[in-house]
């Protein structure tokens, strides 16, 4: 996995509001990162790519 200081964040697509509640996401070679924009330094959550996929079906199907 890379390092963190390697990893290219974004605001993700979900996150709502100006500034308030984002979430980012970076891509890994096989699933993504997500860390919480307001407090970066404390770290990502690292997800393969089955339970990623899954995250994204819960959320579009309005499960989380």
């Amino acid at each position: 996995m890379p390092e963190a200081s390697r990893l290219i964040f974004r605001k993700s697509s979900y996150s709502v509001g100006k500034g308030q509640d984002c979430v980012e996401v970076a891509d890994l070679p096989a699933g993504a990162a997500v860390r919480d924009s307001k407090n970066p330094e404390q770290g990502h959550l690292a997800f393969s790519g089955a339970e990623w996929t899954a995250f994204l079906r819960d959320v579009r199907a309005g499960l989380l």
